[in-house]
C-alpha cells in the first residue's frame, strides 16, 4: 500500500521535472536551439498545429536555426507564427527554408532570463511539494484507518522526504544548468 503511494508520487514529481524541462528549453539564449520554436503554435489551414509537425528545425551555427517545411505552401504561415510570438526574432525565407538568426543576448537580458528561469524552478518546486502533501495526506489516512500500522506510516513518509529532497535536487541542478547557459557569453 504504501509502495503504491510512493510509486504514484514518484511519477508525478518525474512529470513536474519533464515539464520544467520542457519550459527550460524554450527559454532564449545565446544559442540557437530547434527547442525554442519546436512547439512554436502556427495557424495552418484553420487549425492550430505545432511547428515541429509541419517542418524540419536544424541549428547548422550556434546562432542560426534553419526550417524547412514539408509543405513549400506553408512557408508564409510559419514565419507569420514566428512573427506574432514573443521571441523577438525576425525571420527572413527563400520560398523554401526559413532562417532564424539568433542575435546575442545583452546583460540586461540575460539577468531578466535568469528571473524567468528561477520563477519556473520554483513553481516546479512547489509542484513537488503539493505531490508530496497529497501523498502524506494518504499515509495519514491509510494510518487512521488502522490499514498500516504507526512504524509503518512513519517509514513512508521518510521515505516520501527522501523522494521529495531527491527531485528538488535535481530541480536545482538544472536551474543552474540554465542558468549557467544563459550567462555564457
Amino acid at each position: 500500500m504504501i509502495n503504491d503511494v510512493l510509486r504514484d508520487a514518484e511519477s508525478r514529481m518525474k512529470s513536474a521535472l519533464k515539464s520544467l524541462d520542457e519550459d527550460m528549453g524554450t527559454i532564449r539564449t545565446g544559442r540557437a536551439s530547434p527547442k525554442l520554436v519546436e512547439n512554436l503554435p502556427v495557424l495552418y489551414y484553420g487549425s492550430q498545429t505545432p511547428l515541429q509537425q509541419l517542418a524540419t528545425i536544424a541549428a547548422p551555427e550556434p546562432n542560426l536555426l534553419m526550417i524547412r517545411p514539408f509543405d513549400p505552401q506553408s512557408v508564409n504561415d510559419i514565419e507569420r507564427a514566428i512573427q506574432a510570438s514573443d521571441l523577438g526574432l525576425t525571420p527572413s525565407n527563400d520560398g523554401k527554408i526559413i532562417r532564424l538568426t539568433i542575435p546575442p543576448l545583452n546583460e540586461e537580458r540575460r539577468q531578466e532570463l535568469v528571473k524567468v528561469v528561477q520563477r519556473r524552478c520554483e513553481e516546479a518546486k512547489v509542484a513537488v511539494r503539493n505531490v508530496r502533501r497529497d501523498a502524506l495526506d494518504d499515509l495519514r489516512e491509510m494510518e487512521k484507518e488502522k490499514i498500516v500500522s504507526e512504524d509503518e506510516f512513519f517509514r513512508g513518509k521518510e521515505d516520501l522526504q527522501k523522494l521529495t529532497d531527491g527531485y528538488t535536487d535535481r530541480i536545482d541542478e538544472a536551474t543552474k544548468r540554465k542558468e549557467q547557459e544563459i550567462m555564457e557569453v
